[in-house]
């Protein structure tokens, strides 16, 4: 994009998707960019007007907000409504995150993962908490200064007191945003620690604050939002942080291997 409308779509995600739910004059003057510029981009995303780009943001803001009770009045029982079609939707999940997710994208949160001398925080929502555990306990066995951060928010706070620019915070956060998880983000933010967020396609209000953005689709039939997607981001993820490390990364799994169960030596 040109440089004038790239400010409109930095505007935009800064303040996702509020921003573009204002008048076009409105939008233009927080962007500092004219109006017709404004047009222009909502033209080459692939809209015919504003009001269809409007829509679309609305609808999108719809679904943030949609709780699994919401989303059960579009569910009624079909004939074909069978697991084989259920398994069908995650694979196009998968398929459809990873053709916008690039491996410039991939390496680079890998090789800021991998910098050992930059401790890592990671923590999820009600749902994506398990994931953040999952990711948690395979970088310990790759690198060191690796934390997960478990408990009430107050518990967080009293890491972040000890946050600094050098840390890196990871969080997992699908729809419907948590609230706690956003506050913390945003007070790292400030103490300048590197933010990642793993989020859905309609993406967290973290997004505003994250040096790093990952959007997985997780859309299925059901009531409930899929994580397969999250988590198999997370293993090429992982994967390619242990590639990238090598032969550090070995040499500490053989380490762990030999101290066995309980820290006991097996040689």
């Amino acid at each position: 994009m040109p440089a004038s409308e790239r400010k409109v779509a930095q505007t935009l995600m800064a303040n996702y998707p509020l921003a573009g739910l204002r008048t076009v004059a409105e939008f233009s003057k927080d962007a500092g960019v004219s109006a017709p510029t404004v047009l222009r981009f909502v033209a080459r995303i692939g809209f015919q007007s504003y009001g269809d780009f409007q829509a679309a943001l609305k609808e999108e803001l719809s679904a943030q907000l949609q709780s699994p009770l919401a989303r059960s009045d579009r569910l009624t029982p079909r004939v074909d409504h069978t697991t084989l079609a259920f398994v069908q939707a995650v694979e196009e999940n998968i398929a459809e995150t990873f053709a916008h997710v690039s491996d410039a994208q991939i390496d680079a949160i890998a090789a800021l993962l991998g910098d050992r001398r930059r401790p890592v925080y990671l923590v999820g929502g009600r749902f994506t908490d398990p994931i953040a555990r999952y990711a948690t306990a395979h970088l310990r066995i790759i690198r060191p200064h690796v934390v997960h951060l478990d408990g009430q928010e107050s518990g967080w706070r009293d890491r972040l007191l000890d946050m600094t620019r050098s840390n890196i915070l990871v969080l997992f956060d699908i729809r419907r945003y948590q609230q706690s998880l956003l506050r913390f983000a945003e007070a790292a933010a400030k103490r300048q620690v590197t933010v990642v967020l793993f989020t859905d396609q309609w993406l967290s209000p973290i997004s505003r604050v994250a040096k790093h953005v990952v959007a997985a689709r997780t859309s299925v039939p059901s009531l409930w939002d899929s994580s397969a997607a999250l988590f198999v981001l997370v293993e090429a993820l992982l994967g390619r942080i242990t590639e990238n490390s090598a032969p550090a990364s070995v040499k500490r799994i053989r380490q762990m291997e030999r101290m066995g169960p309980f820290g006991s030596s097996t040689e």
